[in-house]
Parts: structure tokens; C-alpha cells; sequence
């Protein structure tokens, strides 16, 4: 197989790399890959992003945990063709995916146990992200007291749209209290809002610079 992906090079570090260091340089690479950046991206432009975003993933996935790396830098070696290019990510999870969780060698379903890019980087910035998050969360509850204004003002003309923007507002207000996973909120803010957080989490991590 030609077409392998290298991880060390898709997250730019050597292969003495400790796990710290590959945690730092996957932050660094799904905060300047993050699809979610380009707010004004054509959708060429996107599905690229989200393919390079994906294989940082696999990257880190892969490398991140002692024993898929064993199982990785084995066929490494025996690889003389290996690629930077993402696309290969997609070929490699369908051809050695279920090494990692010792289902033999026989090639598995298209996609196999490829980790969710979005979910990753949720996790893996949980603390940071959180409460930028959580700044941008009250508009649940702005939108519960509009559509409950609407519905009031509909239903008893002002009085109602005085009671139901109350009613509306506490709905919104609690679902803000549930305790949403940080992921999941993030994945409903606009476009313009999670290039903005992105950006933030640049600037705490990698200062004014940033990496984008």
C-alpha cells in the first residue's frame, strides 16, 4: 500500500515525539484546520478543511494512546511509500482499523472506528472551550422569550406576549442549566460565533500570536 498517511508529518513533529508534545501539536494543527474557521469558504474550500481537520484527528488518535502507536510505527517501518497527504487517513482506517481493537487482520467496513473529529476537539479543549461556550450559550433563552412573546402576543395580544416572553425566557434559561456536553452546544452556535472561539482558544494557548 502506497497511499500510507504519516502521522508524524500530518501533525509536523518526529517520531521521538512524546505524548505531550503530540497533544501540543495537535491542538495547534485542528485549531488551524478547524473547518468551522472559515465562515466565507466556498464549499470546496470546506470539504478540504474538514478532510485535513479529520486526519489531524486520526493523527492523534493513533499516536496519542501507547499501544495503537506500537501498532502504527510496526507497519511504519515496513512502509517505503508514506504520504502527508490527508486523503490517505480515510484508506488507512479502512484497511488497519480493527488491529486496534484485536479483530484480526482482515480489512474493516469503510470509516471503521475513526474517531470523531468534532468530538476530539471538544474533548481535548473541554476546559478552555467550556466557558467560552458558556458566553455565547444565553442566546437559548433569548430565542425561548421571542418565540414565547410571539406565540403570547398571538394568543392575548400584548398581556400574552408579556407572560409568554417570561415563560419562554425560564424554558430557555433551563435548558442553558442541563448541563449541555460542551460539544454539543458548540456544534449548534453559528458559524461566525465558533470561528470566534476558535480564535479565542488560539490566543490561550499560542498568545497574540495565534496560529491562525
Amino acid at each position: 500500500m502506497s497511499n500510507f498517511p504519516d502521522y508524524y508529518v500530518i501533525l509536523g513533529i518526529p517520531r521521538t515525539a512524546t505524548t505531550e508534545e503530540i497533544r501540543t501539536a495537535y491542538k495547534k494543527e485542528s485549531l488551524r484546520t478547524h473547518p468551522d474557521r472559515l465562515a466565507n469558504a466556498t464549499a470546496a474550500e470546506k470539504q478540504k478543511a474538514t478532510e485535513r481537520f479529520q486526519a489531524v484527528a486520526d493523527a492523534h488518535f493513533v499516536l496519542s494512546d501507547p499501544e495503537r502507536r506500537k501498532e502504527y510505527d510496526s507497519l511504519y517501518k515496513s512502509k517505503k511509500e508514506r504520504t502527508g497527504d490527508p486523503s490517505a487517513s480515510a484508506n488507512f482506517f479502512t484497511n488497519f482499523a480493527n488491529m486496534f481493537s484485536g479483530k484480526g487482520a482482515e480489512p474493516a467496513p469503510e470509516n471503521a472506528e475513526r474517531p470523531d473529529a468534532d468530538y476530539m476537539f471538544a474533548d481535548v479543549f473541554d476546559e478552555l472551550l467550556r466557558p467560552e461556550v458558556q458566553n455565547r450559550a444565553p442566546w437559548w433563552a433569548y430565542l425561548g422569550a421571542a418565540c414565547g412573546a410571539g406565540l403570547g402576543f398571538i394568543v392575548a395580544n400584548f398581556p400574552g406576549l408579556m407572560v409568554g416572553a417570561y415563560a419562554g425566557n425560564r424554558l430557555g434559561a433551563v435548558r442553558d442549566a442541563k448541563g449541555k456536553a460542551v460539544a454539543t452546544v458548540f456544534a449548534e452556535l453559528g458559524n461566525e460565533q465558533k470561528a470566534e472561539i476558535i480564535k479565542a482558544l488560539a490566543m490561550k494557548i499560542f498568545g497574540p500570536s495565534g496560529v491562525l
